[in-house]
């Protein structure tokens, strides 16, 4: 891959990194703040739901973030955009879609067929 798009990406990574990074602090921020007692148990529960909401969303992210790590590190190494399944070069247009993709198209879709398969089993 070139200089170039290996830094394009590596921006990108990053970007999405300080993005993450900061929806958690105004999370945490927005939690800590709301202290105040909500004696409505149906307002109470809309609380709650929306609080349970917003973590998962959280927790999702997180595990992006480590992903966006990873992809990182292979930008490093000189790694990022060679598929972990066969050695073979990840397309331009699925790293473009998916940066923090360690397979390319046909070991994902085999992958997913695999899954499939067991699931059904």
């Amino acid at each position: 891959m070139e200089k170039e798009q290996l830094e394009k990406f590596r921006l990108q990574l990053l970007q999405k990194r300080d993005e993450i990074l900061d929806e958690a602090g105004k999370t945490l921020s927005e939690m800590t703040d709301q202290t105040t007692n909500i004696p409505d148990p149906n307002d109470r529960a809309t609380v709650e739901s929306g609080r349970s909401f917003e973590l998962r969303i959280r927790d999702r992210e997180r595990r992006l973030l480590s992903k966006i790590d990873e992809a990182l590190g292979r930008i490093e190494d000189d790694k990022y955009g060679i598929c972990e399944g066969c050695g073979e070069e990840i397309g331009l247009k699925r790293l473009e879609a998916r940066p923090v993709t360690t397979l390319c198209i046909d070991c994902k879709t085999l992958q997913e067929t695999k899954e499939k398969a067991q699931g059904q089993g």
